[in-house]
């Protein structure tokens, strides 16, 4: 039997799995392609590096399109600064099936969906997957596609990977890891990765016993403190560089929100999370010019930390380390939602 389109297989999974044919997106850019037939990005000049082994060549920063980005409910300044985005080498574009406004108006995925129809060739695309019901999974994912007028992402991950309990129902047999590996198959994406929150030890553990491409992890990473034995930089990241995983850290500039008269600016947090062992990269949500401009000048002109530095930074983030007033730490907190 011949290889099926990527639309018509995920309308047959849908049809399939739960009886529903759900539409199609139809007229889809052709990929750019370079000398090795590899997709071509343009960074513009900006610090770039390789995601782990999807082999891909990624600016440092990648544009969060969360609750920050969307709470701006200018829709003409938001599709401005996407595109002034991408004219500037932030060509990595990080999305979720349910980021969105606060009051729930603004849909990240469609408003991305706005500038992807005409750019889909020069856009890094990652989303993610909520559900952990296969069938409710591919419901979300041929939403997403939609959403986002295109017919395959670059990236589609697990969506806040949250217990060991949480894993066995993404890791069980026809379960939500087994549908992401035949989105790979059948191209409706060209890579799988999982984000995460809370607990290290169900990181680690997926990473263990998935064969994932990339992650995406919070910065907080001392979910019991300074002086617990597990940690996410010290236990999740190398654990995933064994597998030459890329490794991407979120939740970079949250301290400003969270820790009350902290002595840091957003270019020290950008500096420091960069400066860290193992990290390819970090996503920051952006709402306004000014913002962007600032964090693209930050990026030019990137050096590492020093020791001397990276211990100043660190003190200064303890309470967010013991995570003190960490809206994400607390049950029921949904991503891409909190202001």
């Amino acid at each position: 039997m011949g290889r099926i389109s990527r639309r018509s297989f995920l309308k047959a999974s849908l049809t399939t799995a739960s009886g529903l044919a759900l539409s199609q997106v139809d007229g889809f850019p052709k990929e750019v392609t370079n000398k090795n037939g590899k997709l071509k990005f343009d960074a513009k000049g900006l610090p770039t590096t390789v995601l782990g082994k999807t082999g891909v060549i990624i600016p440092r920063l990648a544009f969060g399109l969360g609750s920050r980005f969307c709470n701006n409910k200018n829709e003409e300044e938001a599709i401005a600064l996407l595109e002034k985005a991408l004219d500037e080498g932030l060509y990595y574009w990080d999305t979720a099936s349910d980021y969105s406004s606060s009051d729930g108006k603004v849909i990240s995925e469609e408003r991305v969906g706005r500038v992807l129809k005409n750019q889909r060739n020069r856009v890094f695309l990652s989303t993610k997957v909520l559900p952990r019901d296969p069938n409710e999974a591919l419901r979300s994912i041929e939403l997403s596609l939609k959403r986002l007028q295109t017919d395959h992402v670059d990236v589609l991950n697990i969506h806040a990977v949250n217990s060991l309990e949480d894993n066995k129902n993404i890791l069980k047999k026809g379960g939500l890891l087994d549908i992401l590996y035949r989105m790979k198959e059948e191209k409706v994406t060209r890579f799988i990765g999982f984000s995460g929150h809370a607990d290290p030890l169900a990181l680690t553990d997926l990473i263990e016993k998935g064969n994932f491409d990339c992650m995406i992890v919070a910065m907080n990473h001392y979910p019991k403190g300074l002086d617990a034995d597990t940690t996410r930089i010290e236990q999740v990241v190398p654990k995933a560089k064994e597998k030459n995983m890329g490794a991407i850290l979120m939740k970079v500039i949250r301290p400003l929100d969270t820790i009350e008269g902290i002595n840091l600016n957003a270019e020290n947090l950008i500096r420091y999370a960069l400066s860290l062992e193992n990290i390819d990269g970090i996503t920051v949500g952006m709402d306004n010019m000014k913002v962007l401009e600032s964090n693209l000048k930050t990026l030019r002109e990137f050096t590492p930390m020093n020791v001397q530095e990276m211990q100043e930074v660190t003190l200064a983030l303890i309470p967010f380390f013991n995570h003190e007033n960490l809206p994400w730490m607390n049950k029921g907190y949904r991503d891409g939602n909190w202001t």
